[in-house]
C-alpha cells in the first residue's frame, strides 16, 4: 500500500508517519506535502499513484478542502485536525475517517482496520462507486449537538440565553462577551476557540479573531476597504465589525446558505 500525507507540521507529519510504519511496515509514504499548493500538483500528476491519503484539515496556504475544488481525489481520504468543527466538511471529502489530534497510534490502528473491513465489505468494485459506498457504509460523522443556550451572571442572579437570542460573541482584552438581542451583554466564561466548536455553524460566523456574529443578527453587509467586508448588525452596537480578508469568500458562502 502506498500513502500520501498532507501535514503543515513536519513533528506531526513524522509522528504520523511512525505510526503508519508501526502499523505496517509494509506500508509505502510515497510523500509529505505541507500545502493546498503543492498537494494539488501532485495529486494532479497522473504518475504519482497512491491507495490512500492522510489529509490535515488546516495547511500553510489555507483548508485542505480546496483541493477537492481545484484537482480529481479519487482515494480514501483519513482527515486530522486539531478541531472536530470540520467533521462534516470532511465527511464530503472523500472522508472515511477523522481523527483529532494529537494523534495516537491506536486512532491510526483503528482507522486502518476500518479501511480494510470496508474494502472486504464492499469488494472489487470500481472506484467511484466504491468512494460512494464508502460515505454511505460508514457511520462515523454522528450529527453534533451544538450548544444550545448560555448561562450568564449579573450580581446574584443566573438566567439561560438560547443561541437564537444572541446577536454575537466577541472578545475585549481577556474577556469574552456574549450580546444578547435585548442589547444586553454578560461576559461567559469561554474563550474563542471554543465557542467556534460549541456553536452552530448555520447559525454563527466567526468573522475575525474578535467577533462571531449570528446570521439573524445581521442587518446590513457592505463592502469595504480592500475588498473586505462591514457587517451592520441588527441591534446598536458601538464596535466595528469587519470580516478578516482571508475569511470573506468563506463568509459568503455562509451567508448564501452554501
Amino acid at each position: 500500500m502506498r500513502v500520501l500525507i498532507i501535514e503543515d507540521e513536519k513533528p506531526a507529519a513524522e509522528k504520523l508517519e511512525r505510526h503508519i510504519r508501526k502499523y505496517d511496515p509494509s506500508i509505502e509514504v510515497a510523500d509529505r506535502l505541507n500545502s493546498v499548493e503543492k498537494a494539488v500538483m501532485w495529486l494532479g500528476n497522473a504518475r504519482n499513484e497512491v491507495d490512500l491519503i492522510f489529509m490535515d484539515v488546516q495547511l500553510t496556504d489555507g483548508l485542505s478542502f480546496e483541493i477537492f475544488k481545484k484537482t480529481v481525489v479519487e482515494k480514501p481520504v483519513i482527515f486530522t485536525t486539531a478541531f472536530n468543527e470540520y467533521a462534516i466538511e470532511a465527511f464530503k471529502g472523500n472522508g472515511i475517517d477523522y481523527l483529532l489530534k494529537p494523534i495516537t497510534y491506536e486512532a491510526v490502528a483503528g482507522s486502518m482496520q476500518k479501511l480494510n473491513t470496508l474494502r472486504k465489505t464492499l469488494g472489487a468494485s470500481d472506484t467511484a462507486s466504491q468512494l460512494s459506498q464508502l460515505e454511505q457504509a460508514l457511520g462515523m460523522l454522528q450529527k453534533k449537538n451544538y450548544k444550545n443556550r448560555f448561562m450568564v451572571r449579573t450580581g446574584e442572579h443566573i438566567h439561560s440565553i438560547p443561541a437564537q437570542e444572541i446577536t454575537l460573541f466577541y472578545a475585549e482584552d481577556r474577556n469574552v462577551f456574549l450580546l444578547a438581542d435585548n442589547r444586553k451583554k454578560y461576559i461567559i466564561d469561554y474563550k474563542m476557540e471554543e465557542l467556534d466548536e460549541a456553536l452552530d455553524p448555520t447559525l454563527f460566523f466567526r468573522v475575525n479573531r474578535t467577533f462571531i456574529i449570528n446570521i439573524n443578527a445581521i442587518r446590513d453587509v457592505v463592502v469595504y476597504s480592500n475588498s473586505r467586508l462591514l457587517i451592520r448588525p441588527k441591534a446598536e452596537f458601538d464596535k466595528e465589525i469587519v470580516v478578516s480578508r482571508e475569511r470573506v469568500q468563506e463568509f459568503k458562502d455562509w451567508f448564501n446558505g452554501a
